[in-house]
């Protein structure tokens, strides 16, 4: 009986899909549910909830250090995004390019920082952007005259810090996303362009671009939820998460600081829910306004 229910046609489609919503309710939405219902209570380890209402809501509305880290996340977004879709697309066509010699070692090269450890990373970028004159980045300024740079003292010089680590360890990845949208795009189009007399800048803007554009909003999306989620990054920068005057602090190491360091877990989740809302407007806009909502005319 049991055999002849789990082999019938009409079961066996959610007999396979099962694992997936079994993983999908207990590993995001019963956490959802959790944070949501702990952003409304003062939590404590060891000690018993209190319901407060929107008091956690209320007290981020006031919170200085909150809305800094809500501006270094949102900045350090834009930046990378103007960063880690133009040039990793143009690496890819590059690449792509008939007449590139050592594809496969460039398209290696590229990757292989992705495959390091971040806290590997975090540290070395960190020796190498130290304040002493002997350090990489200031050795290298000083051949050129110029004087040593407490990059990892000033807002400014801390982003830089922050995106030559992203723009090395994320490059190669959004390249081969690319490099993948560029496999599906027929060489027909090209030859016709080129018959047409189409230049190879007009061919990359009217052609390469234009069917780019699935693979650019899926780049686009993972990268905005990448740039406000970072926190391991800037936590190896900076030894630590209490960079001077909170220049390196993101939402998440916020919410690490309350959660964790401080133990007022009620707050955190309150963080969370909010960086969660931000992600989905930010994401969810950005989805409209490309188009992937509207319905294909027939």
């Amino acid at each position: 009986m049991i055999k002849r229910f789990l082999y019938s046609q009409k079961v066996a489609p959610y007999v396979f899909v099962l694992p997936f919503i079994a993983v999908f309710l207990i590993f995001w939405v019963y956490p959802l549910a959790s944070s949501f219902s702990m952003s409304f209570q003062k939590l404590t380890l060891g000690q018993e909830a209190a319901w407060v209402g929107f008091d956690n809501y209320s007290k981020l509305i006031t919170d200085g250090v909150f809305f800094k880290a809500v501006t270094n996340s949102v900045i350090y977004m834009v930046l990378t995004l103007l960063i880690l879709i133009p040039f990793p697309m143009l690496f890819a066509v590059l690449i792509n390019s008939k007449f590139m010699w050592g594809r496969e070692f460039f398209k290696s090269s590229f990757f292989f920082p992705a495959l390091t450890s971040v806290v590997v990373a975090g540290t070395i970028f960190r020796l190498m952007f130290g304040e002493m004159d002997t350090s990489l980045i200031n050795s290298v300024l000083g051949f050129f005259g110029l004087d040593p740079v407490k990059f990892l003292k000033g807002q400014v010089t801390g982003y830089i810090a922050l995106l030559v680590l992203a723009t090395w360890r994320w490059t190669g990845v959004n390249m081969l996303y690319f490099l993948s949208g560029l496999k599906n795009i027929q060489d027909d189009y090209y030859e016709a362009a080129a018959i047409d007399g189409a230049s190879k800048v007009q061919q990359f803007t009217k052609i390469t671009m234009p069917l780019l554009k699935p693979t650019t909003i899926y780049v686009l999306t993972i990268s905005i939820y990448a740039g406000l989620a970072m926190f391991i990054e800037s936590m190896m920068l900076w030894n630590g998460n209490n960079s001077p005057k909170n220049i390196g602090l993101t939402i998440v190491g916020y919410l690490y600081r309350q959660g964790i360091e401080k133990n007022n877990l009620g707050y955190a989740a309150a963080v969370g829910i909010v960086l969660l809302a931000v992600t989905m407007i930010i994401n969810l806009t950005q989805l409209a306004f490309s188009g992937l909502f509207k319905k294909e005319e027939n």
